[in-house]
């Protein structure tokens, strides 16, 4: 059975289908092929791993309870879309026939279709020097960009500039003022912290790719704490302090759980999700109005200025977009924290 990955398939998937063809490219550089015996489990009902899993070839049973309740075979309707794709797991995946799927990261997949529908952003146009560098996998691991709203991220990612550095290279040192937040490109960082009893520094921790640091010192506007060293040759993405307050400052979220959304509607607000028609038809909160991020701008006139929305999608990433987006029209939006997969079982209506 080949295992190679055919490019066509891959974009017909939904939802990587939406993506433009540039970073629907990218995403098929990153993501392989994986063999599954007959019989053998891809995942188990509760499980929690954030992955978007495709049939490439053969079929896969859906299972609850031991019973068989649905067989997805490869280049069927439903083959092209995520299987029973929730988080928990609704049900257990076991291949009916040996079988190859592929398996994406959710978290990499969200964020770019966040990227793809709030501008023009182009995976090809980051680091056409390094085409070694897997820089969108590394970029979407950093735990920084994770804790920044999904809507500055693009503003942010390319307002940074790369820095090579060499060994014994102090990236910054401690009492220094803050000036730059810095994501590690390539290479490893020693860092250590002198005090009265040690002035040599004490080794705290070594850094690595994807690895930040500096954010204290700008944040709080206080003297650096540590000293960053280079161990190896390097390069380092770094965003200046005012950019990155700037970027920090913008309007706060207003994120909700699930029952403080649910309130929130029973007192008049409108559920909202930005996906996309397949994934709303799929899995939606019941009553809740679809516009898809990238039709937003387009139809944010549409919406009832007099109304409230608790806005949602897979993760937040693009609800929160959307939120950012519809705060610029004076729009009142809540975010729902961690997605649709929060909300109760009663409260979801599935194909």
């Amino acid at each position: 059975m080949s295992l190679e990955i055919d490019p066509k398939q891959i974009k017909s998937f939904s939802p990587i289908n939406s993506l433009n063809p540039e970073n629907a490219q990218d995403l098929i550089k990153k993501i392989t092929a994986t063999p599954v015996q007959a019989g053998h489990y891809i995942f188990k009902k509760g499980d929690t791993d954030k992955i978007h899993v495709y049939v490439l070839q053969g079929e896969v049973e859906l299972v609850q309870d031991k019973k068989v309740v649905k067989v997805i075979k490869a280049g069927s309707a439903d083959g092209l879309q995520p299987i029973a794709h929730g988080f928990p797991r609704p049900l257990s995946a076991r291949a009916k026939s040996t079988a190859v799927i592929t398996k994406i990261n959710s978290d990499m997949l969200d964020i770019m279709l966040t990227w793809d529908q709030t501008g023009s952003y182009s995976v090809e146009a980051v680091d056409e020097e390094d085409e070694e560098t897997d820089w969108m996998t590394r970029i979407l691991q950093t735990r920084a960009f994770h804790r920044i709203p999904p809507a500055n991220i693009q503003a942010m990612f390319m307002r940074m500039e790369s820095v090579g550095f060499k060994p014994g290279d102090k990236v910054i040192e401690q009492d220094a003022e803050g000036d730059y937040f810095y994501i590690i490109k390539e290479g490893r960082c020693l860092v250590t912290r002198s005090t009265p009893a040690n002035p040599n520094g004490v080794k705290l921790a070594t850094l690595t790719v994807g690895d930040s640091f500096g954010e204290e010192a700008l944040i709080s506007d206080s003297k650096r704490n540590a000293t960053i060293t280079m161990l190896t040759d390097g390069h380092l993405m770094r965003l200046n302090k005012e950019d990155f307050n700037s970027l920090l400052n913008e309007p706060l979220l207003n994120w909700v759980d699930y029952d403080e959304g649910k309130k929130l509607v029973d007192e008049g607000a409108v559920w909202f999700d930005v996906r996309l028609p397949t994934e709303h038809k799929a899995k939606h909160i019941k009553g809740s109005i679809n516009i898809p991020l990238i039709f937003l701008r387009m139809k944010a006139n549409s919406l009832d200025t007099d109304k409230k929305y608790v806005i949602y999608c897979d993760t937040g990433r693009r609800s929160s977009a959307a939120s950012f987006l519809l705060n610029e029209k004076d729009i009142s939006t809540f975010v729902l924290r961690d997605g649709v997969d929060t909300a109760e079982p009663a409260d979801l209506e599935t194909a």
